[in-house]
Parts: structure tokens; sequence; C-alpha cells
């Protein structure tokens, strides 16, 4: 089976399906940091043209690092970056921060620790449940009609809150966990289908499980001379054109054999199986 290797996010952004998410990449010593920096080279230099980040990623350290690695970037490139968290010692170590005055304050930083003057997807990381819908997006929004946002997109959100975000402001993107083991959110992927708009799973391959967690897939993988992982993504990108995966990781091995996944190609019997 073949799938489209492309997608235009928003109408406008066109990035290369598979894409990598950046999230480990968190350095803790000298060493480490340069393999993340040596990474994220090398995804571009694989041809990925979508890097996923946040500022809960590091607290505004992976941001810092991406632009260290690649700035300045390639015209081709997008990098789609979170907001509407904010660090704190209690608890999980995080809290909802969806008021307009600070979503401002984080598009701002984002700006500035990602060296650019405009992010082309800019995605709220969760909604804030105490904070009107209307007044997160609008703000978004602003921030998008003032040329500091290209494109607006959600996470971890519904159907119905799709619906509802929808009717505020455009959304070009949602990034919701999904991967052929975790189909929680296939009303929001058909959602996103419908709508033409992208849907990013994250947690795409079963945080690498994939083989072990199903034998079907296992099986799947020694028929084409494949990697579990590369079968799951090449699902993925097969199930639905909006799909975007980005597979993280924080070693360029693992990198190179998530890249792989789009030259896999399922017959009709094996995305069959896969579906079931």
């Amino acid at each position: 089976m073949t799938a489209p290797t492309t997608f235009r996010i928003g109408g406008e952004l066109e990035v290369r399906r598979l894409g990598f998410g950046a999230m480990h990449l968190r350095p803790e010593t000298a060493e480490d940091r340069a393999t993340c920096l040596a990474v994220a080279r090398r995804a571009v230099e694989l041809g990925v043209t979508l890097i996923d980040t946040a500022h809960m990623y590091g607290w505004g350290g992976n941001e810092d690092l991406l632009a260290e690695a690649l700035h300045p970037y390639p015209e081709d490139l997008v990098i789609a970056t979170k907001v509407g968290i904010r660090h704190t010692t209690d608890g999980e170590g995080w809290r909802h921060a969806g008021e307009p005055a600070d979503l401002r304050d984080q598009v701002d930083e984002a700006l500035l620790r990602l060296r650019l003057d405009r992010i082309g997807l800019l995605q709220l990381h969760r909604l804030d449940p105490d904070v009107p819908l209307p007044d997160q997006l609008g703000a978004l929004r602003d921030l998008r009609d003032e040329g500091k946002i290209g494109h607006i997109g959600l996470s971890e959100v519904t159907a119905a809150e799709l619906a509802d975000a929808r009717a505020v402001v455009d959304i070009a993107s949602v990034q919701n966990r999904y991967n052929p083991l975790d189909r929680e959110h296939e009303p929001v992927l058909a959602a996103c289908e419908e709508a033409g708009i992208a849907f990013l799973p994250w947690r795409p391959v079963a945080a690498g499980q994939s083989g072990g967690r199903s034998s079907e897939i296992a099986a799947v993988a020694g028929e084409l001379d494949a990697t579990p992982t590369q079968v799951t993504l090449a699902w993925l990108l097969a199930h639905s054109p909006v799909i975007l995966p980005i597979p993280g990781t924080a070693s360029i091995a693992h990198l190179e054999e998530n890249l792989g996944a789009d030259t896999v190609r399922l017959t009709p019997e094996q995305y069959a199986r896969l579906n079931a």
C-alpha cells in the first residue's frame, strides 16, 4: 500500500508526513548535549521537515537546544511548539496556564528561545479547565493575527472539544496519544479527517514495545524484513492521510530506523491484519 508522503498543515505548511518528536532531547551532561544536537541535525539531514517540541520539554531547554542545533533553520523546516503549561514544584510538577496574558508571555518566550519571528504551528498543550475556551483560543487567535503564530493546534482533546474550539478559531492540528495498540482517540482522528486537520499521534509506537505487545506486528515485521517499530509507523501512515507521526528518540540509530518506515509497504492483507 502506498500513502501520500507529504501533508499541508493548515493548507499552507507542506511537510514530510513522518516527522520527529524532540521530547527525548533533554541532556544532563555535556556529552549528552552533543549527542542530542547531533540527533536533531541528523533528522534534518534525513529530510525531516516537521519537528515537535514544547515548553514543557525541559521547561524551555528543548527549544533552546533545537535553536542551537538548527538555527538558522532551513526554509522548509516547521518547528511546532506547545504552550499552556507552567512548571511547579507541587503535585505532578506542572499546572495549567491558559490565562490570555500568560499565553502571550509563553509565546513571546518561545519565540526568543527558538530565535523565530513567527511560530509556524503553535499548539495548546492542554485546555485549561479554569479558563473559558474562547478566552484561551481568542488569545492565540490575536497572536496569529499579529503575525506571531502561523497556525493554531490543540493537544489531548476530545472530538467535542475539537468542535467547540473550531467554533472559535481555525484549528490546523491535533496532537493526541494514538498507535495501533491504543486507539482511544479514533473519533478525534475521524473528525480531523473530515476537516482536513493534521493529526499528530504522540507515543506512535507504544514506547517501542510494539513487537513485544503484539505478535501480529512482529509477524508482519518478519515478513517485510522490517522492525516492529517501522511496521507500526507504516501502519499509521497508511491508516489515514492526515496522520503525521512524530516518533522521538535521543539515538541516531533509532532515528534512522524510524525514518526508514516510510519505505515500508504493507500489503492490503497485512494492513487488514494490523487493523484487526
